[in-house]
């Protein structure tokens, strides 16, 4: 998927989420701090399905469960892209910027099958 197709759906995801906000007149409490907190919130509700599992997977979550959790990833998503609208962060290019950090950070040939900290990895 090109950068400007990513940008594009993450500019139809935030102008329905703009949309919805605005017809609830909830744009007045989605402050940077209460979204953050939100974000964390409903990651910790996405967490909670899979506590205790051993893996997992979809097998072991089974339809009910899974459909859940695709909502509450939705959740997240929603509120990662309404803070980054906030402090107008483009995503796409945020995600593109960390994997160049991330590719400097962990060299494939040095960290391959290795699920190490970069920090803990030797040279």
């Amino acid at each position: 998927m090109s950068e400007q197709s990513k940008s594009g759906e993450f500019a139809n995801l935030r102008d329905q989420i703009r949309q919805f906000v605005s017809e609830r007149d909830w744009d007045q409490f989605h402050t940077p701090k209460n979204l953050s907190a939100a974000l964390c919130v409903e990651a910790a509700e996405l967490l909670e399905h899979f506590q205790w599992l051993p893996s997992g997977s979809a097998d072991e979550l089974g339809p009910a469960k899974l459909l859940q959790v695709r909502h509450e990833m939705a959740d997240v998503l929603v509120y990662l892209i309404r803070l980054a609208d906030k402090l107008d962060v483009d995503l796409s290019a945020a995600v593109s910027e960390k994997m160049v950090l991330n590719r400097i950070k962990y060299p494939a040939d040095k960290v391959r099958g290795d699920a190490r900290k970069y920090s803990e990895y030797k040279d």
